[in-house]
């Protein structure tokens, strides 16, 4: 995985619900107002076996009066400048607008493959009306509707012929780390730090692909991979909009990991920005270390580690089964733990648990504390197997795993963690019917 699609458009040309169909969620708010669609969604589609990453930007609107308009043209332009490929969504409905041009403009001068759709083509009627919109100056054109999904299917044919499969990051079997966090908590100086010397990356040519480096460390009896994307941008190259940036440098990041480590700034908290990654790293099912950085800066008389670990604890919930480290990447404080931890988590992550150790450890704890009745029925696991994947995945087997609710699975996730170290990595359970 590691490619990227990104879907522009100006507002309510429905690009929410085309997100919607590829990621196969309700996860965008959808609505007859324009620009509805405040705030960036990323997703995951599979088409043909093949998983990539899906972003849905907002409209891209010049409306100086509304300040949430340029910031969604803001969003638009650093998803067009990260992304592997854009979806550019047009409507037929309304026509070639002049802000449709104006994307078409900006798309074209980025040099990234770009695939013109136009959406509400839901008749043959509305399918000869879309050949208009090649006046953009694209030779592709995909009409589909992405309320009833027609024509999504050939789009996505060729999104996942156009990508790139070769991956930089080597397949040996070492561990892949990471260092991902809003924009300046130190990540910078922690990979200083760590390899001795001052890297100092820039961006590449406007419109060319940023991948990610892999740094060989063998420091320290540490033997791993350093997926170095901290400070990849030249000062002058850095738009106002940092925290849609750190999102998009961090999926990439984070995707090409094993173990990644989630950097706060002492000074400033756990912010929205920060549990905003700490979701992405756990809906990727990576291994997480969170590393709190400057803690040198904290007064002795304030906080101490246990109440600020606790703070991070509550914001985190429900999952809390993470390390929670306080470094000083300057001053080099807990630097070595930080990696000590780091390796612990990955095998965690790698850890694999027999059929029968599973089920004479689980199997009492549930014959302890069933699942509750549905309507006067009762739920009977008989046995669970841990998946043969590379991030810890169980299945129970039973007979209704439809009436099986969140509550009861957070229960089993417990008894696991209770049970057996998978401290800093993600639980996946499904339910199987036996």
């Amino acid at each position: 995985m590691g490619n990227i699609a990104a879907i522009v458009g100006r507002p309510n040309v429905g690009k929410s619900t085309l997100f919607n169909r590829l990621t196969e969620s309700r996860q965008a708010i959808v609505d007859e107002y324009s620009g509805v669609t405040r705030d960036r969604l990323y997703g995951h589609c599979t088409w043909n076996g093949i998983t990539f990453s899906v972003i849905d930007t907002g409209g891209y609107v010049i409306r100086p009066e509304d300040v949430f308009e340029d910031e969604i043209k803001k969003q638009a332009i650093i998803a067009i400048e990260e992304a592997d490929v854009i979806l550019f969504v047009t409507d037929v409905e309304n026509g070639i607008t002049d802000l449709d041009e104006a994307i078409a403009n900006l798309l074209r001068k980025s040099k990234k493959k770009v695939f013109l759709v136009v959406n509400k083509v839901d008749n043959i009627e509305r399918r000869y009306e879309a050949d208009v919109f090649y006046k953009l100056g694209f030779k592709e054109l995909f009409p589909i509707s992405s309320i009833n999904g027609s024509g999504t299917g050939d789009l996505l044919d060729q999104v996942v012929a156009s990508f790139d499969y070769t991956d930089n990051v080597p397949d040996e079997d070492i561990p892949r780390f990471s260092v991902v966090g809003r924009t300046n908590v130190g990540k910078s100086t922690l990979i200083n730090t760590l390899l001795g010397e001052e890297r100092q990356i820039v961006s590449p040519v406007s419109g060319t692909t940023r991948d990610t480096v892999p740094v060989h460390f063998t420091k320290f009896n540490h033997n791993f991979y350093l997926i170095d994307t901290a400070g990849i941008r030249k000062k002058n190259k850095v738009t106002e909009d940092l925290e849609f940036y750190s999102v998009m440098r961090a999926i990439r990041s984070i995707e090409h990991s094993d173990v990644c480590f989630l950097m706060i700034d002492a000074t400033r908290g756990m912010e929205s920005q920060d549990v905003n990654i700490f979701r992405l790293i756990q809906k990727n099912s990576k291994g997480i270390v969170i590393v709190v950085n400057k803690w040198d800066l904290i007064p002795k008389n304030s906080k101490t580690m246990e109440e600020f670990k606790a703070g991070i604890i509550e914001k985190i919930m429900p999952f809390q089964d993470v390390p929670v480290l306080f470094i000083s990447a300057k001053e080099q404080q807990r630097v070595l733990k930080m990696l000590d931890t780091g390796m612990e988590v990955y095998h965690n992550r790698q850890r694999r648990i027999s059929t029968s150790r599973l089920n004479d450890t689980l199997l009492p704890a549930i014959e302890a504390f069933p699942p509750p009745s549905v309507k006067g029925k009762y739920i009977k696991i008989k046995y669970i197997t841990q998946l043969p994947v590379r991030t810890p995945t169980f299945a129970f087997f039973c007979n209704l795993p439809q009436y099986i609710k969140e509550p009861y699975k957070r229960y089993l996730e417990n008894q696991i963690r209770k049970n057996y170290d998978f401290h800093g990595v993600p639980i996946r359970i499904f339910f199987r019917k036996k």
